[in-house]
């Protein structure tokens, strides 16, 4: 195993540890976005929600997949194979599934939760 991945496993280790706050950002920007749709809303407002919503997913996500990496073990970094050996024990599944979700979540809201704002039409003389 070389230095950098040592350092890089370190590193992600630190950064998957806010993993749980990170996903119950992301829980409440989603509650937000949820109400403000149920309220109906002004689409300034939705499209805010949306934004902070992605950005929350966005974190919570980097930090899943540095929990995977960190998870897979310091091998794993420098070697695809320990890389793929890794992800099919019980806990390299669960954080695969996890970032999978988060990856779906967060596509899901940038084609659809976050609301477009019409742009004027320039006229054409």
């Amino acid at each position: 195993m070389s230095r950098e991945a040592e350092v890089r496993f370190h590193a992600d280790q630190e950064i998957s540890k806010s993993f749980p706050e990170l996903l119950d950002k992301a829980r409440q920007a989603e509650s937000v976005l949820r109400e403000l749709r149920a309220a109906g809303a002004p689409e300034l407002e939705l499209r805010a929600a949306g934004l902070h919503f992605d950005k929350a997913l966005t974190d919570a996500l980097r930090a899943a997949e540095s929990g995977q990496r960190a998870t897979f073990g310091v091998k794993a970094y420098d070697d695809r194979i320990r890389r793929r050996q890794a992800r099919a024990t019980p806990t390299g599944a669960a954080w695969t599934a996890e970032v999978m979700r988060l990856r779906t979540m967060r596509e899901e809201n940038r084609l659809s939760g976050i609301v477009r704002l019409p742009r004027a039409v320039p006229s054409a003389r």
